[in-house]
């Protein structure tokens, strides 16, 4: 079976709003390391629209402002499946990408499912509701070295069936000064 991987950029104080960190070069290529390892992203709707066309945009153009960010882009480009819960959207460009506006749930465990590599998971609102209905393996944060006192909290809603203890699987101290955390339940 295929695991659901949820990987996040959160600051020291929770912050997971993506204009209130700063990424480097170190963190865009761990997220393209991580990127060649699935083959399915599942997002909901800000989310993608966050990452879509940005990233596949860049690929093609080569316009990042580093050789990492390209990197990234690259690596983003090649997932084969973008999976978007959406109850608003009804249609997109990107040919990879599919819209699922029902059956959060049920969609997940059939993923889970089918043959090929992981899946990896972003954004907060649909791993929020995965993380209550116990659906997600394995949990990658990146903690940035900021306190920003202000922005969308992770987790700031959500009312687990019980406690979950989870695992480190393993660690890594970037030279900037974040870490990145890899879990499992």
């Amino acid at each position: 079976m295929r695991k659901l991987i949820f990987a996040i950029n959160t600051t020291l104080d929770g912050c997971v709003d993506h204009t209130k960190g700063i990424g480097n070069e170190e963190i865009h290529e761990y997220f393209a390391h991580m990127l060649g390892e699935v083959d399915t992203l599942v997002y909901g709707r800000k989310t993608y629209e966050l990452m879509v066309p940005f990233w596949p945009d860049m690929a093609k153009t080569h316009s990042g402002s580093t050789q990492s960010m390209n990197d990234f882009a690259h690596a983003f480009d090649a997932v084969e499946n973008i999976v978007v819960f959406s109850r608003t959207l009804d249609k997109v460009e990107h040919p990879k990408t599919r819209i699922v506006s029902t059956g959060l749930k049920e969609e997940i465990l059939k993923l889970k499912q089918e043959e090929g590599k992981d899946i990896l998971l972003g954004g907060v609102d649909v791993p929020s509701q995965l993380l209550e209905l116990g659906l997600i393996d394995e949990f990658r944060f990146v903690v940035q070295p900021l306190i920003v006192g202000e922005g969308r909290r992770l987790f700031d809603t959500v009312s687990p069936a019980e406690k979950l203890q989870l695992n480190l699987i393993k660690s890594k101290v970037f030279e900037s000064g974040y870490v990145a955390l890899h879990y499992a339940k």
